[in-house]
């Protein structure tokens, strides 16, 4: 009895340490939102980035803001290692971790550049005043428009696009390179 009991004691500690491990090494970018250290797929928790081939829009014009927020992660990481601490796995079999470079919070850095939204469901870390904050500052995406990354996933044509909607007095370009200040929520050319 003490025998087997010994056994099915080493095995759990055997097995459980496997989800709750960190996850340490160089990692490769998949996405704004996805990495990938020594053969293991790893979803930022926390935040959504726009997908690799996603577009938005930024004085009348489209930009591959999937593909810039993808790159800002990589130029970010650089080749340092990272330390991804697991809490979890999502639908798809990937990993969901908490990740960090030098003790900087990645997914706190991303929200915070405009690059990725707090993501509202199970795995958030309740990074929404961050992301709000972003918003108000017009960081990365925020300055343009964009679709939400999980509408743009799902294919969901129609879907509400965020546009930036500028505070009273403040000079903007407009999409055909014109200057406006918007008083009293109409629009003033030329400021």
């Amino acid at each position: 009895m003490k025998i087997k009991t010994l056994f099915v004691l080493m095995s759990m500690s055997i097995s459980i340490p496997s989800l709750a491990e960190d996850i340490v090494g160089r990692a490769s970018v998949i996405d704004g939102d996805t990495l990938e250290i020594r053969g293991t797929r790893i979803r930022m928790a926390g935040i959504d980035a726009p997908e690799t081939s996603q577009t938005c829009g930024l004085n009348g014009k489209k930009y591959r803001c999937g593909q810039q927020a993808a790159m800002a992660l990589h130029d970010k990481i650089g080749t340092r290692n990272v330390k991804c601490v697991t809490s979890g796995m999502d639908r798809y079999g990937r990993t969901i971790a908490g990740c960090y470079v030098d003790k900087e919070n990645l997914s706190e850095w991303m929200v915070i550049q405009g690059f990725a939204q707090a993501y509202r469901g199970r795995y958030s870390k309740g990074y929404e005043p961050l992301e709000a904050e972003a918003h108000a500052n017009r960081k990365g995406f925020w300055q343009g428009e964009f679709m939400n990354p999980g509408d743009y996933r799902h294919g969901k044509v129609g879907s509400k696009e965020f546009k930036y909607q500028p505070k009273d007095g403040e000079c903007v370009t407009g999409p055909r390179g014109g200057k406006y200040q918007m008083i009293d929520g109409k629009k003033k050319y030329g400021c």
